[in-house]
């Protein structure tokens, strides 16, 4: 019997990072659920998921769920998440840093010079910063033993986002960094038997996109009056379901380094969105945004 795994999703509040949690603990996990909105604190995001909503799903899927909550910029708190993994399991099998909580914060119609400085620099600091800080803090427990794998969540494939501008100057930069870091510590956790990847959802139907769409899962077809697009986009729960076969595949190691999306971990672990469905956006795009259900 495969061990079960002892997981960190930070950033696990909502959408991708919440059904990451839950898909893992649907195949027993233990995942702590890190996050800043409780149901006693909100963050400046102003959203009304919380972290314990988050945790209750995992338990109900058949895994472990327990929220902490920590602010991903302050290392003292971070730390304080790893210590109490430690002290409760000695070990740590996934890191998924899905932190971002920048919405809003980037501008799609200015330059960089026109855009705001402050505001900007925050972005950096919430999208970046805050997987350094969590991956410096987790990695030394990760590596206690052999085959642990880290995940940093990002939207677009190192490819893409090597080739296209990506909405704004702080955006793009914040989205293919995290491309990068996830190429770095490939490179570091090679020699102590780590693998580390970054994956990317398609359109993701995110708590928000799906306000922003004014329609609830049920319904999200009607969106496609409003943007042609979103008949290729997909439920959190595809990324999902890919992450937590990938986090208990054995043989996991022999994509050490590689840029994945949530189509090609379906194709690879036999997978479809909670619909049935296998959506591939990003051929989609490729294949120049014609004809949707060919690539669904």
């Amino acid at each position: 019997m495969t061990q079960n795994r002892i997981a960190l999703v930070a950033g696990a509040t909502r959408g991708a990072g919440r059904q990451i949690a839950v898909q893992l603990g649907a195949l027993g996990a233990t995942v702590y659920c890190t996050g800043r909105t409780t149901r006693t604190q909100a963050s400046e995001y102003g959203r009304p998921e919380t972290i314990e909503d988050t945790a209750e799903l995992v338990t109900a899927a058949g895994g472990t769920g327990i929220a902490i909550r920590a602010d991903h910029l302050d290392p003292a708190q971070v730390r304080a998440v790893v210590d109490r993994i430690d002290a409760e399991h000695g070990r740590l099998d996934v890191l998924v840093n899905d932190i971002w909580g920048a919405e809003g914060m980037f501008a799609w119609d200015k330059k960089l010079w026109e855009d705001d400085l402050e505001r900007g620099q925050r972005l950096l600091r919430l999208a970046v910063d805050t997987h350094i800080i969590t991956s410096h803090a987790a990695l030394p427990l990760l590596v206690r033993n052999p085959g642990g794998l880290v995940v940093e969540m990002t939207d677009g494939t190192a490819e893409y986002n090597h080739r296209r501008y990506r909405v704004s100057f702080f955006y793009d930069l914040a989205k293919a960094s995290v491309n990068r870091m996830a190429f770095a510590l490939s490179e570091e956790l090679r020699s102590v038997g780590g693998t580390a990847v970054s994956v990317t959802p398609g359109f993701l139907r995110s708590e928000l996109m799906l306000e922003h769409f004014g329609v609830t899962e049920a319904t999200w077809r009607d969106g496609i009056a409003k943007d042609a697009h979103f008949a290729m986009s997909e439920s959190p729960v595809y990324v999902g379901r890919g992450v937590a076969a990938l986090a208990y595949d054995p043989d996991k190691a022999r994509f050490n380094g590689a840029s994945l999306s949530s189509a090609g971990l379906a194709k690879e672990y036999g997978l479809t969105d909670e619909d049935g469905s296998a959506p591939d956006f990003w051929a989609y795009e490729q294949g120049g945004f014609t004809r949707p259900e060919d690539y669904r």
